[in-house]
């Protein structure tokens, strides 16, 4: 409940009292367009009691003159309702998405580790649509459905107080039922948004891995996994439809009852002469008007639940700590050098599982570090520390002396490369993939970065060159022409700190080669740590370290190394037998 309330609050403190001015102007609108409505039951009356009795063809004249204004003006007040709040709804819809999109950027890298992109996807686009309910016509509707049907209540009292208190009866019934249900169907839509989630998640995974799913003849499989999670989500579909219909049902029923009930009573009345044919003609009509306010607000009442709950998740989302919003950051760097040093630093993923013991690391400004050992022995834990993707549990990680933990974040990536084992293509053209760290390069920046990673030497065999499209994830390339697009793209942000994970993994001997040489001059001037498996591509480093079990075992150069006959000779006379 303290939830519910913590979620009220904010949406009107965040959406709804930032635009009180337009939703006024939106319910005076609305209180128009239904008090013109209310002329209808009047001018009935005055039509069957004054006009058709008296024959009176001037007043009758009037009357219609009075309808006809009515029906312009509820058209007119319609329209704008449409225009001001409906478009006002979309725009903030637009908003909210780039928020929650910024939100989740600004995550740090291990809510990735544990979210699914597909399952994001659902919660940036869909979880917000339900505030098109709350800044559109839903809630002004609410408020003048509401206040039509006070009106309508003091009109129907003042025509025939006994058959309003009939009236009454049901409508109190249905008011009860109606609240009981909304309050069971909000935990249930909130579980929707969860389910919905869960199966984009997992689409969108299907998708990206069609590859793998047809080399293994894997179809079947996905296809059942698939049709589990639409199941799941139909049957709360089905929780939610059969509240709603109790609902709608109710106010079938209840409501209806009344106004046989009414028709009854009414006749009995006009029969004994104390009710005239025209006033229990108004009372129907202003019955009607009462009834189908309340009718509207059941259904607005479930689109309004259906957007407190995907607000709920939202704001769960928005609550989340951004890496940006630590306290801590606040040192801007300036004049970067690029000495990184490990001072005694430990890391855990997960409480009392450490992956990193005691970890000391001195690597000047311009010098090549190579991290070398078994896979899961803590190498890339260490260049995701250096990238500042986490921090350390104890110790410290310095860049010029300063204490990374410290130093915000866009002042020291704006100073930071990587090259990743998997780098990550966009869809688009090569060009739109190198110039991403910097869009508004030259040709001749861009051209200088393709030349240092020889990407030239395949693009001039495609037709359209730098404009090829690769296709999703790069998936038109080789493994070794997409790599060295990733590299083209270091070498164009020109940075003081670079990190090469696996950077020649996926390189065939002569791509390797040509890397190779691009890489040494990427290298040069750079603070740069570099994991490699090819041992060969590391004799030249300034130091390597050899890195078991999250400790650092060895330490030294190529040659240094060697004579130690330890670790590091054992894995790369292995290699050179290979």
């Amino acid at each position: 409940m303290s939830k519910s309330k913590t979620t009220i609050s904010s949406v009107f403190k965040t959406i709804i009292w930032p635009r009180r001015n337009m939703l006024f102007v939106g319910l005076i609108l609305i209180i128009i367009s239904r008090l013109a409505s209310l002329v209808l039951p009047g001018a009935s009356k005055v039509l069957m009691d004054d006009v058709v009795q008296n024959k009176d063809l001037d007043k009758l004249y009037m009357v219609l003159t009075w309808v006809v204004a009515a029906i312009v003006v509820q058209a007119i007040t319609s329209f704008l309702l449409t225009k001001l709040l409906s478009v006002e709804a979309q725009k903030l819809i637009a908003e909210l998405r780039v928020r929650v999109q910024q939100k989740v950027l600004g995550l740090p890298i291990n809510f990735f580790d544990n979210a699914k992109s597909g399952e994001l996807v659902s919660r940036i686009m869909t979880d917000v649509e339900g505030v098109r309910n709350l800044v559109g016509t839903g809630l002004v509707q609410l408020i003048g459905g509401s206040l039509t049907a006070i009106i309508s209540l003091f009109l129907l009292i003042d025509i025939s107080p006994k058959m309003t208190a009939f009236v009454l009866i049901p409508v109190s019934i249905f008011a009860v039922v109606a609240m009981k249900a909304f309050g069971f169907i909000r935990p249930i839509f909130r579980e929707r948004g969860k389910i919905n989630a869960e199966v984009t998640g997992r689409l969108t995974e299907t998708l990206n891995g069609i590859r793998v799913i047809k080399g293994f003849n894997a179809e079947a499989q996905e296809i059942t996994t698939f049709q589990e999670g639409v199941d799941r989500l139909f049957l709360n579909v089905k929780k939610s439809l059969t509240s709603t219909a109790l609902v709608t049902s109710s106010a079938t029923l209840l409501l209806g009852l009344a106004s046989a009930g009414i028709m009854g009573i009414g006749g009995y009345y006009i029969i004994d002469d104390t009710l005239t044919f025209g006033e229990f003609l108004a009372f129907t009509l202003y019955l009607g008007f009462m009834i189908t306010p309340l009718v509207q607000m059941s259904n607005i009442g479930s689109q309004l639940t259906e957007g407190f709950a995907g607000l709920d998740r939202t704001e769960e989302l928005m609550n989340l700590t951004d890496e940006n919003q630590l306290k801590d950051r606040t040192n801007e760097l300036k004049n970067v050098k690029g000495d990184i040093t490990f001072e005694k630093v430990a890391f855990a993923y997960e409480e009392e599982k450490e992956v990193l013991h005691g970890i000391d690391i001195d690597a000047p400004s311009g010098s090549v570090t190579a991290l070398v050992g078994s896979s899961g022995s803590g190498k890339s834990t260490i260049a995701g520390l250096v990238s500042s993707f986490m921090n350390p549990n104890s110790g410290v990680v310095r860049i010029d002396g300063q204490d990374l933990s410290k130093v915000t974040l866009s002042s020291y990536r704006a100073n930071l490369g990587v090259v990743l084992q998997d780098d990550f293509l966009f869809e688009g053209t090569i060009r739109e993939n190198i110039i991403f760290p910097r869009p508004k390069a030259t040709d001749e920046q861009v051209e200088a970065a393709v030349k240092a990673a020889y990407v030239n030497e395949f693009t001039d065999r495609f037709d359209d060159g730098l404009e090829t499209v690769i296709g999703e994830r790069g998936v038109k390339l080789s493994g070794g022409q997409r790599q060295r697009i990733a590299i083209a793209r270091a070498v164009l942000a020109d940075p003081k700190i670079l990190i090469l994970d696996e950077a020649t993994s996926n390189l065939d001997t002569e791509s390797e080669a040509l890397i190779q040489r691009s890489l040494t001059e990427l290298m040069k001037g750079r603070t740069t740590f570099v994991i490699a498996h090819r041992l060969s591509t590391i004799r030249q480093a300034d130091q390597i370290l050899v890195v078991e079990n999250g400790a650092i075992k060895e330490k030294g150069n190529h040659d240094d190394l060697i004579r130690l006959e330890g670790r590091y000779h054992e894995l790369f006379t292995y290699q050179a037998r290979i």
